[in-house]
């Protein structure tokens, strides 16, 4: 008696453990996922969520399912910011993985990453996670979505300033995806290693990487999005190269990419392409871009910094440039598109607020244009040195009075071109009597 109660105590407890066990997940059915999205918080959400994950089921209802699932639960992890959980599900999800489609596997791979790059502060995780997932792909042999975890790796390196890693993994990908002739794939790569070597500052390479891109674009339906970004990365390395009025036209066509997408980064190329009307000297252009139908949807701090500093350079105000320069610093300084323009377009007001300063005076004192200006006296005279040498005025630079001497503009006398124009005239003329003596004289 003692052992049979013993054994009916044993096999009660061990259907009460599989009861247990067979309760610990959901069912794989919509029921479940509106069940889990109805909760009070967050927390239930995901457990719920989680559960469902763990039903053995392998129908294809049931895969399905847990798709649906896997996009909610990173929805909702995103909202919490619970990056290490994001990279634990791609960990725990490998053996579902082995179960549905590669191109599955891929989009939901993609939109698990997306996730973590949503959570600010997790660029060394995103890093790691994006290592773990290459070491993943070559042992399971799923080049495809290698080759693009490669490819976030990369430009996940160079925002790191790791640039010597980075360019050394582009130039093996890039091998790869050209034996593979994946065009679309190419396209972003090869645009990747030109932002790259801008970065680096080597503008030969950076045009030549873009050509590239440019080319494999060519031979392939590209879409609008990535043609705003080729338009975006041209019009950056025409303004390098102080082009702006071209610039201008490329950033124009990547706006309107962007903003019929619905496209983030629409704001930076209208955010450009007002930087290169000032750098033309048309900041009074810049107003009405912001007030036009297209630019009203964009209204914030951003185009708020370009006005500021469109309004200091049509006042050609020095003073103003330097207040708007510390009330938009994020905007300006931050952005390191912006930032590279930023030394000559002080130059460019500094020189004009100095020719408006002594536009009324044929001798004027150096300390006295210090105080105008409200700069260091040393760095006042260096730059106007400078400004004769370059001859943006006539004039001369007294230092042992401290003063600063203009000339008047000289007139430019109309006898010397005529008078070698005259000379040239001569010249052909007597060219051709030599040609025609020579033939007489065979």
């Amino acid at each position: 008696f003692i052992f049979l109660s013993k054994t009916l105590t044993f096999d009660t407890v061990a259907s009460f453990t599989i009861l247990e066990m067979q309760s610990a997940y959901l069912p794989a059915t919509t029921d479940s996922i509106a069940q889990a999205l109805e909760a009070k918080d967050h927390a239930e959400s995901i457990s719920h969520l989680y559960r469902v994950l763990e039903n053995p089921s392998s129908s294809s209802e049931a895969m399905h399912i847990k798709e649906q699932a896997i996009l909610n639960l990173a929805d909702l992890l995103t909202q919490e910011k619970k990056a290490e959980d994001l990279r634990s599900l791609l960990t725990q999800l490998r053996p579902f993985f082995s179960l549905i489609p590669k191109a599955k596997t891929a989009k939901i791979v993609r939109g698990i990453m997306d996730a973590v790059a949503k959570i600010p502060g997790t660029s060394d995780l995103q890093i790691s996670l994006c290592k773990e997932m290459v070491e993943w792909t070559r042992a399971e042999k799923r080049t495809f979505l290698r080759q693009r975890v490669e490819a976030r790796l990369a430009g996940l390196l160079m925002e790191n300033e790791e640039y010597s890693e980075a360019l050394m993994l582009l130039s093996g990908l890039i091998k790869d995806v050209r034996r593979l002739d994946d065009k679309l794939l190419l396209v972003d790569i090869v645009i990747l290693e030109s932002k790259l070597h801008l970065s680096l500052r080597n503008l030969l390479k950076a045009k030549a990487a873009l050509t590239a891109a440019r080319t494999a674009a060519n031979s392939v339906y590209v879409p609008p999005a990535q043609q705003g970004t080729i338009d975006l990365q041209s019009g950056i390395l025409h303004a390098e190269e102080k082009d702006f009025k071209t610039a201008y036209s490329y950033f124009f066509e990547a706006f309107e990419a962007f903003n019929a997408l619905d496209d983030p980064r629409a704001i930076f190329s209208l955010k450009y392409m007002l930087l290169c009307k000032i750098m033309v000297n048309q900041a009074d252009d810049v107003a009405s871009i912001i007030a036009s139908k297209a630019g009203l949807q964009y209204l914030g701090p951003d185009l708020d910094a370009m006005k500021a500093v469109a309004d200091a350079h049509s006042k050609r105000s020095l003073k103003s440039f330097e207040t708007a320069l510390r009330d938009y610093k994020a905007q300006l300084e931050e952005d390191p598109i912006v930032h590279r323009h930023l030394s000559s377009l002080y130059n460019a007001l500094l020189e004009q607020n100095l020719c408006r300063l002594i536009e009324p005076y044929s001798r004027v004192e150096i300390v006295y244009i210090a105080e105008m200006i409200e700069l260091p006296v040393d760095h006042v005279e260096k730059k106007l040195s400078q400004m004769v040498l370059d001859r943006k005025f006539a004039g001369i630079l007294d230092q042992g009075a401290g003063c600063l001497i203009i000339f008047d503009d000289p007139k430019a006398d109309a006898i010397f071109p005529a008078t070698l124009e005259t000379i040239a005239n001569v010249g052909k003329v007597v060219d051709s009597l030599y040609v025609r003596s020579s033939r007489i004289m065979a």
